[in-house]
């Protein structure tokens, strides 16, 4: 008799969808991928992806897929805890809702009550809502903030789409931020011929290696995420490299300065747009619901410090952890190219 994951299925044996879009071709093409997951209709993703009382940590093994059309609005303003990069026009859009990896610092397990994921379809709306904002002035948009695009590519094909899309807007900026390795799938498209514009950013998130085995689970490791990023340089990306949240954890120091030795031995910083650096924080909605969901989390348990709705290490902490940082990656790469959020 099998027992606790034993007894779960395999990640995406199931695959909801909306009626509405059925024969949607991002529908057929991403269903194309899983021929011998079991395929259900439904009315609306809200009816799978909402319900309360789903035990979100033992889920988060055995995920199934929603696809469904997004509708209302498509593209928001960026929030005030996210970095900006100094652009004026800063915008976040959520085409898949949540993500196949676990951090658990991640403030979606405080925003979601599922572990599944959604993929909206309808791509082409959001792309005639950018076309719209665009005539008005620049945008700057992010992709990958709700989930990891580039983990998922190999079925959903969004950042292709994206990338092709940046290529013919040139006062458009687009940044796809990932965990992942999957550089291969970009390789891939540009050895088939497609052309990665300089205005679509890379953002990789990297971590000390302890770090990253401990808190960000089901993550590819350090080294594995290092050496895609590595491949990333040598195919010329345009490159951020963020290393955010930055975790008060015991001999940080040590950890963050080792790693950062270790990042800048193989990848030269003149082959990086810029770095990015920030502290833990998170809202103290989504806090309380991350703590009842993961109560056994070092992380989590700390005695962050609430100011304007936001719970972080506090000010004189986070200037601390991010100004060493700031300082030490000043040994690698100019300090112009360094953004901070404290």
């Amino acid at each position: 008799m099998c027992s606790g994951k034993d007894c779960l299925n395999k990640p995406f044996s199931h695959i909801y969808v909306e009626d509405k879009i059925k024969n949607y071709s991002a529908t057929e093409n991403i269903l194309s991928n899983f021929k011998s997951s079991t395929i259900i209709s439904i009315r609306h993703y809200k009816d799978v992806f909402t319900p309360s009382g789903q035990n979100l940590l033992l889920a988060k093994n055995s995920p199934s897929l929603i696809l469904a059309k997004k509708e209302g609005r498509l593209i928001y303003e960026g929030a005030p805890v996210c970095e900006d990069f100094g652009n004026e026009h800063f915008y976040y859009t959520s085409l898949i809702m949540n993500c196949y990896y676990d951090c658990e610092y991640c403030y979606l397990s405080g925003m979601y009550p599922s572990a599944n994921i959604v993929i909206f379809v309808n791509i082409d709306d959001v792309f005639n809502e950018l076309e719209s904002l665009l005539k008005e002035h620049p945008v700057y948009i992010c992709i990958s903030y709700d989930t990891d695009l580039l983990a998922l590519e190999g079925f959903t094909g969004f950042v292709k789409e994206f990338i092709k899309f940046s290529a013919f807007h040139k006062n458009l900026t687009v940044e796809c931020r990932t965990k992942s390795a999957n550089i291969g799938i970009i390789k891939k498209y540009m050895d088939e011929g497609l052309d990665v514009p300089a205005n679509f950013i890379f953002a990789w998130t990297l971590s000390p290696a302890l770090i990253a085995t401990k808190y960000e689970h089901k993550t590819p490791d350090f080294t594995t995420r290092l050496k895609a990023v590595k491949e990333a340089s040598k195919l010329g990306l345009s490159l951020r490299l963020c290393f955010d949240p930055v975790l008060k954890v015991p001999d940080y120091e040590d950890l963050y300065g080792d790693m950062l030795e270790r990042v800048f031995s193989e990848i030269a910083p003149n082959c990086l747009r810029d770095i990015s650096i920030g502290g833990f924080r998170t809202s103290k909605d989504f806090l309380s619901k991350m703590r009842k969901r993961r109560e056994n989390s070092a992380i989590l348990s700390y005695p962050y410090v609430l100011e304007d709705g936001v719970y972080s290490y506090g000010v004189e902490d986070n200037k601390k952890l991010t100004g060493f940082l700031i300082d030490r990656s000043a040994r690698y790469i100019d300090k112009s190219k360094i953004f901070t959020w404290e």
